[in-house]
């Protein structure tokens, strides 16, 4: 093969997984990087499990959506910018397209669609997934006692309710400790809160949400928070409800949680407005993967700075282990979710099996034991 033929055929290799990937990854950031773990490391060999720990780690110290952002950094690895631009638009779109057409349902009948029993039975199916994921990713990053035990008191912060910066930058800082005494420095960008904005504009909307992709880390109660400040406390554009609403689309239907974004934008102006407010929200993405992507490789040479990513690595699978728990208690709710959350785990360890099938089954049983989509 030529070195074009061999380009073409992986973007168009990215562009079919992070397709599906967008269309299936329920589940949120956690779910997502166990997803793509299975999918880049354990059937395709895209990537080794060391180095896609180093891009989880990369991910976590730059604002935006981690799982967009770890879908991003594959991309470029796999097949250079055009791949970086490929893997990122791909895992996008079909959420986006999936949140716009909700959207356009709410604004047309003002409630949103009934999605219960799928729901039902696919989250305890990426519990079972992330749970996999955890295992083997965890038997890599813990290469030390040094590192299991950071990973330990990674966890038991966050679930003390300390800030997820403060335990990747303490966990980083600690291990890297061994190897010199460096001062570690942290800074994260703000930009103006453009508060003379007050009337309604396209270009405003796309103002708003480059700053919260820009400056956001953390979750999606972190992103709610973001956008009742901008939106419902001081530009008024938005009513409680319908952030809520907004938020609610994001966190269960597949894909990136920030396509909150598409369902905001399409409330306040149509197709154009979700547009508008999902480009702004994941550009910055985009640009931090850019900057950063090409610096992994050497950090990962440098002792002290290597020792400092290997503690990002067990602070960052800590923080998945804590919100796995958490994600586990809402889903595996009777016995039949938990039956499914224990015969989907059963498959995964036992058999090379893709996941997204596993996902379908779950979809399949929720509706067969909630008796429709009501």
């Amino acid at each position: 093969m030529t070195d074009d033929t061999t380009r073409r055929t992986r973007l168009g290799e990215l562009a079919l997984l992070f397709l599906r990937l967008g269309a299936t990854a329920f589940g949120g950031p956690a779910a997502h990087v166990a997803l793509m773990e299975h999918e880049v490391v354990r059937r395709r060999n895209w990537l080794t499990r060391e180095e896609l720990l180093d891009l989880i780690g990369a991910t976590n110290l730059i604002p935006g959506p981690n799982s967009t952002e770890l879908a991003i950094h594959i991309g470029h690895r796999r097949a250079g910018w055009l791949g970086l631009l490929v893997a990122g638009t791909c895992f996008i779109l079909p959420a986006a397209l999936i949140v716009g057409a909700i959207a356009w349902a709410y604004v047309r009948w003002g409630t949103l669609p009934a999605v219960g029993a799928i729901l039902y039975g696919v989250k305890p199916v990426i519990i079972a997934v992330v749970i996999q994921a955890l295992w083997s990713m965890g038997k890599t990053a813990m290469k030390t006692w040094l590192l299991a035990a950071i990973g330990l008191v990674a966890a038991a912060a966050t679930v003390a309710g300390v800030h997820e910066l403060v335990v990747l930058a303490g966990a980083g800082s600690l291990a890297a400790a061994r190897h010199a005494g460096a001062r570690m420095l942290f800074a994260i960008p703000i930009l103006p809160a453009l508060g003379g904005v007050v009337s309604f504009s396209l270009g405003a909307l796309f103002l708003v949400f480059v700053k919260i992709g820009a400056v956001l880390f953390g979750s999606g109660y972190v992103l709610l928070a973001f956008l009742r400040s901008d939106l419902v406390d001081r530009l008024q554009w938005l009513t409680e409800a319908q952030l809520l609403d907004a938020v609610a689309v994001g966190q269960v239907t597949p894909g990136p949680v920030f396509t909150t974004a598409t369902f905001v934008g399409y409330l306040l102006a149509g197709a154009p407005g979700a547009f508008v407010a999902t480009l702004g929200i994941f550009l910055p993405a985009f640009v931090f993967v850019a900057i950063s992507g090409p610096l992994v490789p050497r950090i990962r040479k440098s002792p002290t700075a290597g020792a400092f990513l290997d503690g990002v690595i067990v602070a960052s699978l800590a923080l998945m282990g804590v919100v796995t728990v958490q994600l586990g208690r809402a889903a595996m709710i009777d016995p039949w979710t938990i039956g499914l959350a224990l015969v989907s785990a059963a498959v995964l360890f036992r058999f090379q099996v893709n996941s997204a099938w596993l996902v379908l089954g779950g979809a399949v049983a929720g509706i067969a034991l909630r008796g429709g989509l009501g």
